[in-house]
Order: C-alpha cells, then sequence, then structure tokens
C-alpha cells in the first residue's frame, strides 16, 4: 500500500510502526472479509474462499507467507542455530517449506470456505476475519517484545524494527487487537486465548531454538496464529450459533 513522501522512512520510525501491527490487521482482515462475503453472492464458498486468501496475499505482498516457508525449511531442515538461520536466507524453497505453505493455505481455504456457509451477513464474516488478523499480529509483537532479534546481518529487512517493544505500544496495540475478538463475546475470548497460547509456545520454541528470534519466525507465527484463531472461531457450536445471530 502506498505512503505518502512527506511521511518519510527512519529505523526510528519503523521500530515505532510496530504498535500498529494489529492496526494493519483490521485494514487486510476488512478487506479478505468483504472479497470473501462479495464473491459469495456470486460464485461457490470455496471459490470466494481462494479469492478472499489471494487478495489478502496480494494486500501484504506474501510478506508472511515468505517467513512461514523460510521457517519451515529452517527449523526442518537444520539442527543447530547457525544451519537455521543459514537455511532460513537461502532464496530457494525446499520441500519443508512447500508443505507448509500448502497445508497452512489450503487449512485457511477451508475454514473461510466454511465461514462464507455459516455466516450469512457480511458483519459476522468481517468479525472473524479481522479478529483473525489483528489478534496474528498481537502474537508477534509478544514475541518482539519478550526475545531479542539474534541475527547480525546489516541488510536484514526486520532489523530497524526488532529493538523491542515498550510497555505503552504494546498496551495500545493489545486495545487495538482485542477489539474485534471481544465484539464477537464469548468465541472472540476463546480465540483470544489460542493466540495467545500460539504466542507463547512460539517465545518458548524460539528461545530454545535461536536463543531469539527473527524476521521469518514473526511471518510464521502471523500464519499459524491466524490459522489458530479461524479454528478456535469455526469449531465450536457455539461460535456459529453465535455468527448466525449477527445482521
Amino acid at each position: 500500500m502506498p505512503v505518502p513522501a512527506w511521511v518519510g522512512c527512519s529505523a526510528a520510525q519503523l521500530n515505532a510502526s510496530a504498535r500498529h501491527f494489529p492496526s494493519v490487521g483490521w485494514v487486510v482482515g476488512a478487506v479478505v472479509g468483504a472479497v470473501l462475503w462479495g464473491a459469495n453472492q456470486l460464485w461457490t464458498p470455496g471459490v470466494a474462499a481462494w479469492l478472499a486468501i489471494a487478495a489478502g496475499v496480494l494486500l501484504t505482498g506474501a510478506f508472511h507467507e515468505d517467513g512461514l516457508a523460510d521457517s519451515c525449511d529452517g527449523f526442518g531442515g537444520g539442527w543447530q542455530r547457525d544451519q537455521v538461520l543459514a537455511i532460513m536466507k537461502d532464496s530457494r524453497v525446499g520441500s519443508y517449506a512447500t508443505l507448509g505453505v500448502v497445508i497452512t493455505l489450503g487449512l485457511k481455504t477451508q475454514l473461510l470456505s466454511l465461514l462464507a456457509e455459516r455466516a450469512w451477513g457480511l458483519w459476522p464474516v468481517l468479525g472473524v476475519t479481522i479478529a483473525a488478523h489483528t489478534l496474528s499480529r498481537w502474537g508477534v509483537l509478544w514475541i518482539m517484545a519478550r526475545l531479542d532479534y539474534v541475527r547480525e546481518d546489516a541488510l536484514s529487512k526486520s532489523k530497524p524494527i526488532a529493538q523491542g517493544v515498550a510497555r505503552g505500544p504494546l498496551v495500545f496495540a493489545s486495545i487495538v487487537a482485542l477489539l474485534p475478538a471481544a465484539l464477537l463475546g464469548l468465541p472472540g475470548l476463546s480465540a483470544a486465548v489460542s493466540a495467545a497460547l500460539v504466542a507463547w509456545f512460539a517465545i518458548r520454541y524460539l528461545r530454545r531454538r535461536l536463543g531469539g528470534y527473527v524476521g521469518d519466525a514473526l511471518g510464521a507465527t502471523q500464519q499459524i496464529t491466524e490459522l489458530v484463531v479461524l479454528l478456535s472461531l469455526l469449531s465450536v457450536p457455539p461460535a456459529v450459533e453465535h455468527l448466525s445471530r449477527w445482521p
């Protein structure tokens, strides 16, 4: 998405922008939900789900999917810390990356198709997709707040924002991220707990394997958390009943 030239770009601005990750989730989630609902009026839920996934990928430039692919190859093919980091930096796509992205996108497509079938109105669709995208970016911030960035490469794209997240920005981001889940009621609370558990597990896993985090791991966490939130919101019968009562 284009940014006006007067905004400028600096390491300090990039670091400060981390607090707005969940706000970006509002935008991406709204676009994905609107495409899902609109396409479902013209085609089948399956077609609508794939178009919604495509819209999200185009809007973000496959930024997070790329991190997921690199993380699958790195953690799947590397045993030692240096091996994992070297594999992640390799631009070639291996079998772990291919399988990880295919399985993740396939599951998300099936879940969005299920959402298109169960939720009859625009607002319940938007509620689910926005919650999935805000909560998934919220989990990324907790990793940045609890772990250190471990890659020393000066050309790393993530390094300018890898200066930690202070308490104030984290509180702001948490409010922005949790609001859509709160609007969904009890199912939203379950989804928020699921997102927090994924972040907790990711922090423990990254601390053990790398001693910190890298940008690819953040993208992988976003994708996995988004998937888990969708699974949470669309698996419990009360959640489906709650959504069906929305206008």
